[in-house]
């Protein structure tokens, strides 16, 4: 079964489904913009650095993240025209991609939030006589055996292979780039169904509203760290928080003492285990001489 968003997010309102971490507080970009910072200097500071973002939603992060670093080259790969237009609004000097390939050579720096989960899945199902992969055909389910090698699992169990997330990873990789992956799912692989739908804002049947529903999936840390050299992945709260999240949000809050409490929940709502803290994980794919990146050591 390999399902993708590109429909979804080329007609619907980034935000009409769901809430992404940029959407709730303005700490989260600006965290990643130190992060991104400090491993430029890292590199030693190359003038032809480009910083990049893949599925830039409307445009908050990256805003948010030059307001520390404002990088010289700034990228962004989107597919969709109405969210290039969003995005445009907010970065107006970025330079727009369909893909990874088209982003100049040179040293780069790329970030990308709740991007994986929304790239194409595989779903193979284990039954008595073997494994079988999972199609959708007419508005239904049907199981096709396959030979593809997959653990001994119990009966009934289900197995996701993300190859888009990987084939990106192994890509990032190839070009020596550093790459930053949030996004939600255990750190080990594991067998599991977590394809979902989500459909004005509520949990939608996946096999309804093609196109008008945002589909998801885990994503598989285990399997990228098998495919490329990471470090990580780490759980989202421990990033944030080994990074300044909370220093830099008292001191928004004493700047605008009327947005405190506001302040404050956001910030929870990013870090408490059981929100976004602990199923959020994050991931560098990264060269392997170098050293622990922040937040990683």
């Amino acid at each position: 079964m390999a399902r993708g968003n590109g429909a979804y997010y080329a007609h619907h309102p980034f935000g009409q489904d769901f809430t992404t971490a940029p959407e709730i507080s303005q700490v989260f970009g600006e965290i990643l913009g130190a992060w991104a910072k400090v491993v430029w200097q890292m590199l030693g500071e190359p003038e032809d650095i480009i910083f990049a973002e893949a599925g830039p939603g409307r445009g908050l992060l990256m805003a948010d993240a030059l307001r520390v670093w404002p990088a010289p080259h700034v990228h962004f790969i989107e597919t969709s025209p109405q969210l290039m237009a969003e995005q445009a609004k907010r970065v107006p000097r970025a330079t727009w991609h369909t893909s990874l390939s088209s982003i100049p050579s040179g040293p780069l720096i790329l970030v990308a939030n709740e991007f994986l989960d929304a790239l194409p899945v595989r779903q193979f199902v284990r039954r008595t006589a073997g494994w079988c992969e999972r199609y959708v055909e007419n508005g239904a389910y049907i199981e096709i055996p396959s030979d593809y090698s997959l653990p001994d699992d119990p009966i009934g169990s289900t197995r996701e292979l993300n190859e888009a997330a990987i084939q990106f990873c192994k890509e990032l990789a190839a070009r020596d780039a550093i790459g930053l992956f949030i996004d939600y799912g255990p750190a080990e692989s594991a067998p599991g169904e977590s394809v979902q739908a989500i459909r004005n804002g509520a949990y939608s049947n996946v096999l309804l509203h093609f196109g008008e529903t945002d589909i998801t999936a885990h994503v598989d840390f285990g399997a990228i760290k098998e495919a490329v050299h990471t470090q990580g992945p780490v759980k989202q709260n421990y990033f944030l928080t080994a990074l300044g999240l909370y220093q830099r949000n008292d001191f928004l809050a004493q700047l605008h003492p009327e947005r405190s409490l506001e302040l404050r929940l956001s910030v929870q709502r990013l870090t408490a285990p059981e929100a976004m803290g602990s199923l959020f994980k994050v991931m560098a794919v990264c060269p392997s001489h170098l050293p622990p990146l922040p937040g990683f050591s």
